[in-house]
């Protein structure tokens, strides 16, 4: 931050001069406008600066003067060292006044907010919340989010600017993000998924052709920079008050509310913003939100009919999975931050997949054609299942687990099928936290069809090696023209070379129980050998 001299500046305010507090002001809030990072230089400074700006706020101000205030508070509490002066009761109920927020159970109508100044108050709020926890108490005592609600049900009716109405979302979102209680007084007391979708409904300006299906013109234009903007402020908020009802039981009113919220977003999904960025970012908090949804309210994804343009797949509309599958994509080439990218994409693909049968096969037909390059692994390539198998080594825990689950269920929770396409080496991870390392299938219940092989991969069947998953070039045998002695000599030197690594404990031999899961290898035959002696035993008495 600049180090300007702000005893001056401290000095012109405690005169309490109106003309010379806003001259002086404003000259501050222009130099420090860009300033979003602050050094202990002058902190102290920075706080009683604060302290009387705030105060000032308390008298009765000629609008300019509020204004440059209010300018000044938004840039201080940017600063997360110095927010002392803005964190406390009177300070937050004095900003929510100018935002319109201050809320009461006597307010028949709501403020709505006038001007740059209620602007500057939302901004102001918004900063100073998403810093300091005690501010959030403080706004939960306030009530904000009554306050945002009330305004939220004119949102149709008020002509406010789209700053207004973003800084509006934007404090929503950071309240019920921040607060647990927010949340939940946001989603229940004052019917927050209704709300919100109403909100989202009319920015989106759209039209209905069926209870569940959404206008939805390819031809239109790129949604605009400032609806967008509002559009995933709404999502997001939407998002967070939403988050655990994929765990519970909906009633059926609940049930309809959320199909008409996926129909919403199955819009979303189809729609183009201002530019590329934006609209992986607004396809992202699209789905985001889709994979919180209860996955029997997904089914309006596929319902809209069939038109001219539309991805047909057995006689269903596949427009949004070819969306959802492109975005996947997109996302795997990137290779950004994938837990947070990636993860929510991949189990929306995976969980339709399971519970949509014509999905799944779709997403198959996509992922896992029939097999033809049995000459390279699967996780050499471009394909989306090269890309895949390569993440089901991934470090990250939370992805290896999300592509390997995609991949089994397109397989239909079938190992060897599984193997197949992926490698038992790629394989071994999932097969062992399923204990299905010796075969079978997952729990599952999927129709039953026949696997098709390809003429070249039915003639090099024989010759694929199942952990790699290709065909491998014959190696030449390192026993050959050793004698009977010598191979018996390397055969111990190599079984005492593991045994003298095992007691040091530098590695552990492993092997497959009964119930196919991994096991410590003695621990393992010891099971192996009292199977063996119960077998023997039943049948001496037989």
């Amino acid at each position: 931050m600049p180090a300007m001299d702000l005893g001056a500046l401290l000095d012109k305010l405690e005169s309490g001069d109106q003309e010379r507090v806003q001259k002086s002001l404003a000259e501050y809030n222009q130099e420090n406008s860009q300033c979003f990072f602050f050094s202990a230089e002058q902190r102290e400074e920075r706080k009683k600066l604060g302290e009387l700006v705030i105060n000032f706020l308390n008298r009765d101000l000629q609008p300019s003067c509020q204004m440059a205030c209010l300018e000044t508070i938004r840039i201080l509490s940017r600063d997360k060292h110095a927010l002392s002066p803005f964190i406390g009761r009177s300070a937050v109920q004095t900003l929510a006044q100018y935002a319109g927020l201050d809320y009461s159970e006597e307010m028949e109508m709501p403020c709505i907010p006038d001007g740059e100044s209620a602007v500057e108050a939302l901004k102001g709020l918004c900063n100073i919340i998403y810093n300091s926890v005690e501010a959030q108490e403080v706004a939960k005592d306030l009530r904000l989010v009554c306050g945002l609600a009330r305004r939220l049900k004119l949102y149709n009716e008020t002509r406010s600017s789209h700053e207004s109405k973003f800084f509006d979302l934007r404090l929503l979102f950071l309240l019920t993000a921040l607060s647990v209680d927010m949340r939940r007084q946001l989603a229940q007391e004052l019917r927050g998924v209704s709300l919100l979708t109403d909100a989202l409904e009319s920015t989106l300006a759209l039209k209905w052709s069926d209870i569940y299906e959404v206008v939805t013109d390819r031809l239109a234009p790129p949604l605009g920079k400032e609806e967008t903007e509002r559009v995933m402020e709404i999502l997001k908020a939407l998002f967070n008050i939403t988050f655990d009802i994929s765990r519970r039981e909906v009633d059926e009113e609940e049930a309809a509310l959320y199909r008409h919220l996926a129909a919403i977003l199955r819009h979303c999904l189809l729609r183009q913003s201002d530019g590329e960025d934006r609209t992986e970012e607004f396809h992202g908090h699209t789905v985001n939100l889709l994979v919180n949804l209860p996955l029997m309210c997904l089914d309006v994804l596929l319902t809209p009919k069939v038109e001219q343009g539309s991805v047909e797949y057995m006689g269903m509309n596949m427009d949004t999975v070819e969306v959802l599958l492109l975005f996947l994509d997109r996302r795997l080439d990137r290779g950004h931050k994938l837990r947070e990218t990636l993860t929510p994409v991949l189990n929306l693909l995976t969980e339709s997949s399971r519970v949509h049968r014509e999905t799944r096969k779709f997403l198959r037909a996509k992922v896992l054609p029939p097999l033809r390059d049995v000459k390279n692994r699967p996780e050499v390539g471009n394909t989306l299942r090269n890309k895949l198998v390569r993440l089901m080594t991934h470090v990250d825990t939370d992805v290896k687990h999300c592509a390997a689950e995609f991949l089994f269920v397109l397989c239909k929770e079938n190992v060897s099928r599984f193997v197949k396409y992926t490698g038992y080496g790629n394989a071994a991870g999932l097969l062992a936290a399923r204990g299905l390392l010796a075969g079978g299938r997952g729990e599952g219940r999927y129709s039953e069809d026949e696997d098709t092989d390809t003429e070249e991969y039915r003639e090099a069947k024989a010759n694929i090696n199942p952990v790699t998953g290709r065909v491998e070039e014959k190696q030449p045998n390192p026993m050959d023209g050793m004698t009977e002695e010598q191979k018996e000599y390397e055969a111990m030197k190599l079984v005492n070379m593991f045994d003298k690594l095992s007691r040091e404990q530098i590695i552990q031999p492993m092997g497959v129980t009964s119930d196919g899961k991994l096991g410590p290898l003695d621990e393992t035959a010891q099971k192996m050998l009292q199977r063996q002696e119960s077998s023997d035993l039943e049948s001496d008495s037989d």
